[in-house]
């Protein structure tokens, strides 16, 4: 006979027709398998379907979302008599140019940040920007004398207290609020603002005056093609003629990309945190049959007596198993298609998701595979044991819960299916590196929860002996043969685990964000300053902040273009040094370290130094991108490109929000570069009233320089942090919720000795209020000792996290821990009350006389 969990040389038709009969008497013993399988197949398939989704409206919506078939993008310099040529011949021409700025009020009581974007009369090349009023774009933005329309975000008129109509100061320019933005076709390829829009034409811009040497402005140019699929060609083109000429060129068949990556980094998590329920619910799986083959063990025990081989029983319930799965899988694809319907009548108006009705066929293909090997990996092991138990055994009324592991085949098809369920989370992942550490870690949680739940019952078993009968019952439940423990601490674990580093790293962020970061912050940062203002400006600061500390650094723009002669386009760069490569960063340069960084490897120039380019790298981030001393880095700065060798590393304090720089160059590099200063002041103790004071003056004195108050960025980036906090732990709660079930199902696997538990106890002078006592003191351990696993590894994974990753100062919250506490009370002594009570009430002759 053979041993191997296959159906090689079995009558399929038999066993088929013995699994269907076997079921006819329904699902029960099976939903709790049902819901984890469910559970997390619908959070796999709703997931990516709703990634595809967003990504699929993206390039399908390219030329309204890029508001044009190809956007040449530069910095700091409009394009060139021969470049504008150029891009002029490819088709119809919108330009506009965007930058921050200050709009105030015309008494000068208020003012606000603004995205500004200044359009000409060809804008939009696609799609339409909707106002409220209606009325054509020109209108809206039409200049009658010294007076210009504008259009402005809605949340602009909130921050002043204004309305449409009032008036506006912008730099030197008076303009009228004529209506608010509804809809900007190109806002989400823009990328994402901290402020409110303002939008304007163009002669508005240059009547403001805000334009000079050294501004930070972004220029695009947008084209519409006669012929679309000639773009790639003209893409090349555009590179081959212009080489030096530094523009970022962006096609509608990636009209978002940033977005598109981050909606496929935070699918990746939440796919992630789906499979994360998956395996947790695998326990579910595993329980739930072992539970349903022992209560087959007198069909098992007969079909044995009858000469059925243990490749037929195997394959009967296998059978069973799988049509159960399928029905677990399926109510999860249903669920997983409504998701992307659902979620798209909340985000029409923030994401280019379609409301319409659709299917994705690989998302929900992948989910249910997903859900398929989950529901075999974890289904062998009981199979296989089941398989092992002989026909007496079964007749005495023996579970499987003392029996040895199973033949070596139905362990490798259960090894087997949980390396297919790695292999295929790893293949499917963006970041496979970050899927292989998450699965890692998922492994070896399993690991230590197991150890976790063998040394509870060991201290259990080693535990002095107490009066309390009750408490004494409860005791030597936790460590008897068959005991709830591994099951308790295994279910519940993983998911309290997770939830405790999410509130950890949040309840850290959100300190940092409105309490620590705050009072070593500077106060404001300003930018666009003129060398000609530089003084006049620096002697108001001391004016209204004079224990202010004022630190100001040259400031340019460049994109790094190769290393050591290679294009950074064709290179394979880690996903953690990605953003230095994308688009412009600030540069400056300087003839000592700068503050907040210390030199960490190779020697900083002198002072008069003035031989070839050097220049100073960030450690981190030269790390990430593979840099060491001596290499070569091209920069295209103001429309030409720079080549410098790394001198040295620096260490940077990022977290000290002060200025830092990936790249500080030597100063002869940019010897008579036209350019503006950056500016900070730090005064800890300004008051908000000093603070509006000094926004005010420095405002309505020099109104071409931006000014960003620190505290109303944080408070910004506190808002958003917030958000997203709250969307994880929804999703994570998933894998909490398939804990739960896990438990309810370990505990309803648990009920049949609890059955004889309680009868022969009540049989010997037990009372109902004795086992109660019993059973909640036992759960109450179980639910503690969980409890504090999940504080100990949650708190080394937070502290991994926040101060390792992010370098942020990391402590543990006392109210995080009190809340896990909670929670693990509550759910483990409810549910196991709520799963026993019916025990209590069990009458005592039926069991005994099964005994």
């Amino acid at each position: 006979m053979s041993s191997a969990p296959t159906i090689s040389g079995l009558r399929l038709p038999l066993a088929f027709r013995l699994a269907l009969r076997e079921m006819r008497g329904g699902l029960r013993g099976f939903y709790i398998f049902l819901a984890c399988i469910a559970l997390g197949t619908a959070a796999i398939a709703g997931v990516n379907s709703l990634s595809q989704s967003i990504t699929n409206s993206i390039a399908s919506q390219g030329r309204d979302l890029l508001a044009g078939d190809i956007r040449f993008e530069l910095n700091n310099r409009e394009a060139n008599t021969d470049e504008r040529a150029f891009i002029d011949s490819l088709g119809e021409v919108s330009a506009s140019a965007g930058l921050r700025s200050m709009a105030r009020l015309p008494d000068g009581s208020n003012q606000a940040l603004v995205e500004l974007k200044a359009v000409d009369g060809a804008y939009p090349l696609y799609g339409s920007v909707e106002s409220e009023p209606k009325a054509p774009l020109a209108d809206m933005l039409a200049t009658m004398d010294d007076r210009h329309n504008a259009l402005v975000a809605p949340l602009l008129l909130d921050r002043l207290g204004i309305a449409v109509g009032d008036e506006l100061l912008l730099g030197k320019a008076r303009i009228v609020i004529a209506g608010t933005i509804v809809t900007e076709p190109d806002a989400l390829s823009d990328g994402f603002g901290f402020a409110p829009r303002l939008l304007v034409s163009s002669e508005t811009l240059a009547a403001s005056g805000l334009v000079q040497t050294g501004s930070l402005v972004e220029y695009s140019y947008k084209v519409k093609v006669n012929d679309p699929t000639s773009v790639p060609a003209l893409v090349a083109q555009a590179q081959e003629k212009f080489p030096q000429a530094g523009w970022s060129v962006r096609t509608s068949r990636n009209a978002a990309p940033s977005l598109t990556a981050n909606i496929t980094r935070f699918s990746q998590f939440l796919t992630l945190v789906g499979l994360t329920a998956l395996i947790v619910g695998g326990v579910g799986v595993a329980n739930a049959v072992r539970a349903y083959l022992d209560s087959k063990r007198g069909v098992i025990a007969a079909f044995k007596c009858l000469g059925a081989p243990g490749s037929l029983i195997t394959t009967i319930y296998l059978m069973q198993i799988l049509m159960i799965a399928a029905i677990g899988i399926a109510a999860g694809l249903l669920l997983g298609i409504l998701i992307p319907y659902v979620a798209a009548q909340f985000l029409a108006g923030v994401l280019p998701v379609s409301t319409d009705f659709a299917l994705y066929p690989s998302a929900l293909g992948l989910a249910a595979l997903f859900g398929v090997l989950t529901a075999l990996a974890f289904a062998f092991l009981p199979l296989g044991r089941a398989r092992n138990v002989p026909a007496t055994a079964l007749f005495r009324e023996q579970s499987f819960e003392r029996q040895a592991w199973p033949r070596w085949p139905y362990l490798v098809a259960a090894g087997a299916c949980l390396a297919a369920l790695a292999g295929l989370a790893v293949l499917t992942a963006y970041d496979r590196r970050i899927s292989l550490t998450f699965l890692g870690a998922i492994a070896f949680s399993f690991v230590v929860l197991r150890g976790v739940s063998i040394v509870v019952a060991f201290l259990a078993k080693r535990a002095p002996r107490v009066k309390s009968p009750a408490l004494r019952l409860a005791i030597g439940n936790i460590h008897r043969p068959g005991a709830l423990t591994p099951s308790v601490v295994l279910s519940l674990g993983l998911g309290l685990a997770l939830l405790v580093t999410l509130a950890l790293i949040d309840g850290n962020l959100r300190r940092e964000l409105t309490g620590n970061l705050p009072e070593r912050a500077p106060n404001f940062f300003f930018v666009d300053i003129q060398g000609t203002e530089i003084d006049g400006f620096r002697n108001l600061l001391r004016e209204n902040l004079p224990d202010g500390k004022i630190i100001e650094v040259p400031m340019l723009r460049g994109r790094i273009l190769a290393f050591n002669g290679q294009d950074v386009a064709k290179m394979t760069v880690p996903p953690e040094g990605q953003w230095v490569l994308r688009g412009d960063r600030g540069i400056t340069y300087a003839k000592n370290v700068p503050e907040n960084s210390t030199l960490s490897k190779g020697q900083w120039w002198a002072p008069d130094y003035q031989g070839e380019p050097l220049v100073s790298f960030s450690a981190q981030e030269a790390s990430e991108l593979g840099l060491k001393i001596g290499d070569m880095v091209t920069v295209n700065v103001l429309g030409r490109n720079i080549t410098a060798k790394i001198a040295n590393f620096r260490r940077v304090e990022w977290e000290s929000l002060s200025i830092n720089f990936v790249m500080v160059f030597s100063p002869n590099t940019f010897a008579g570069a036209p350019h503006a200063w950056l500016a900070t002041v730090i005064d800890p103790g300004a008051t908000a009233e000093q603070e509006a004071t000094t926004l005010r003056a420095i405002t309505n004195t020099y109104p071409t320089i931006t000014s960003v108050r620190v505290k109303d960025a944080l408070d910004i980036v506190n808002q958003l942090v917030g958000q997203l906090a709250t969307a994880i732990r929804a999703a994570a709660a998933v894998a909490l919720v398939a804990s739960v079930l896990v438990l309810a199902g370990a505990l309803a696997a648990g009920n049949r000795a609890r059955v004889h538990d309680a009868v022969v106890l009540k049989t010997l002078g037990a009372t109902r209020t004795t086992l109660i006592r019993a059973f909640c003191y036992e759960y109450a351990m179980l639910g503690l000792s969980t409890a504090i696993f999940a504080l100990f590894a949650g708190g080394v994974a937070a502290w991994f996290v926040v101060s390792q990753i992010m370098t942020l100062p990391s402590r543990f919250l006392p109210d995080v821990a009190i809340a896990t506490i909670a929670i693990a009370l509550v759910v483990t002594v409810g549910i196991g009350l709520a799963g026993t009570w019916r025990i209590l009430g069990q009458k005592a002759a039926p069991v005994l006389r099964e005994l």
